[in-house]
């Protein structure tokens, strides 16, 4: 049995062919496709986090919204970067959304991609100490949200408070009992997966990974994951690690997804540079009938390894549309691999 989710990236355009052209069609129907995919038995509904970007930018309202509107599905980003966050703000934010949820909230965060403007988080007012990166700034606030998300108590209360306060040191609330064990870690590298591993977090793999050995990215991503899962048992944590990863999957049952995705057929990943010192393969999209789709997965090492696997949708085609193809997986794909 496999986890299946969405990751949508939230794009939003002006453009004729675009069926969301504002960021408020975005959000609605981010909304409204969430409430689609659980009544088809989706398991989850995840958002990519962008600043600068016709993309979802904030993603609490738009999660406590969809948090709302449903009962069942996870909740979650993959990933919010954190450059950006102010871990003390973040973790009331989370809080109040994972209470709405009813305790659904799956929550990515990671040092981020290269974004659209450069050093977008100083306009944040943010920026690394003296002889750090903004790698490392990214790090050491991840470290503080999950000492928050504790719930242990750390703040002087006043002696003269306006309202009566619990005994001893005080938390930030809302507090949700739970959601640390809910926190994952985007990893694009083996170092990584290990240090997110070591604090306990889960960890999403996602269809771009630092090129550490020239192997396929499903190769590479396998030995990431035995790696992560190693560290855990290392670290003598009592729960189960969870696993994801990304990939770009359309089953062809339709003269429309083939004018779409046909030209995807014959995919390859693709090896190139994010920035002027690290080499990154980019996976492969996958796009066949549903018989060449299941032969194709199983060769997949990274997805097999994986316990969920969450699939990007292409959110400017609406909402019928992208109901259509995670339809199409959960019918078509997901039983012949024994993921239903």
């Amino acid at each position: 049995m496999k986890k299946i989710g969405f990751l949508s990236f939230g794009h939003w355009s002006a453009s004729a062919h675009s069926e969301t052209r504002s960021a408020a069609d975005f959000l609605l129907q981010s909304i409204d496709l969430a409430v689609a995919a659980e009544e088809l038995g989706v398991d989850g509904a995840y958002f990519r986090v962008h600043h600068f970007a016709r993309q979802a930018g904030s993603p609490f309202p738009l999660l406590s919204a969809i948090g709302a509107r449903t009962s069942k599905i996870e909740i979650g980003t993959g990933v919010i970067d954190m450059r950006y966050e102010n871990p003390m703000y973040m973790a009331e934010d989370a809080g109040a959304a994972d209470l709405i949820s009813g305790g659904r909230l799956q929550l990515g965060v990671s040092r981020g991609s290269p974004e659209q403007v450069i050093d977008g988080w100083r306009y944040f007012g943010y920026g690394p100490a003296e002889g750090e990166t903004a790698a490392d700034m990214a790090r050491q606030r991840t470290e503080v949200f999950l000492k928050v998300l504790d719930g242990e108590g750390f703040a002087q209360p006043n002696p003269r408070p306006m309202f009566a306060n619990p005994p001893g040191l005080l938390r930030l609330e809302p507090y949700s009992e739970g959601l640390r064990d809910r926190i994952w870690w985007g990893s694009s590298s083996n170092a990584t997966a290990v240090w997110a591993a070591e604090l306990g977090m889960n960890l999403q793999s996602s269809t771009l990974k630092d090129d550490e050995t020239g192997e396929p990215l499903h190769v590479q991503q396998r030995k990431q994951i035995e790696a992560y899962r190693e560290a855990w048992k290392e670290a003598g944590h009592e729960r189960e690690p969870r696993v994801s990863v990304s990939r770009s999957i359309f089953a062809l049952t339709s003269d429309l997804d083939r004018a779409y995705f046909g030209r995807d057929r014959d995919s390859r990943d693709q090896v190139g540079m994010i920035d002027e010192t690290t080499r990154a393969i980019f996976g492969r999209s996958y796009a066949a009938e549903p018989d060449e789709l299941v032969r194709e997965l199983k060769a997949d090492e990274a997805i097999q390894a994986a316990d969920t696997l969450l699939l990007t949708i292409p959110n400017q085609l609406g909402v019928e549309y992208n109901a259509h193809v995670l339809e199409s997986i959960l019918t078509h794909v997901a039983p012949e691999l024994g993921w239903r």
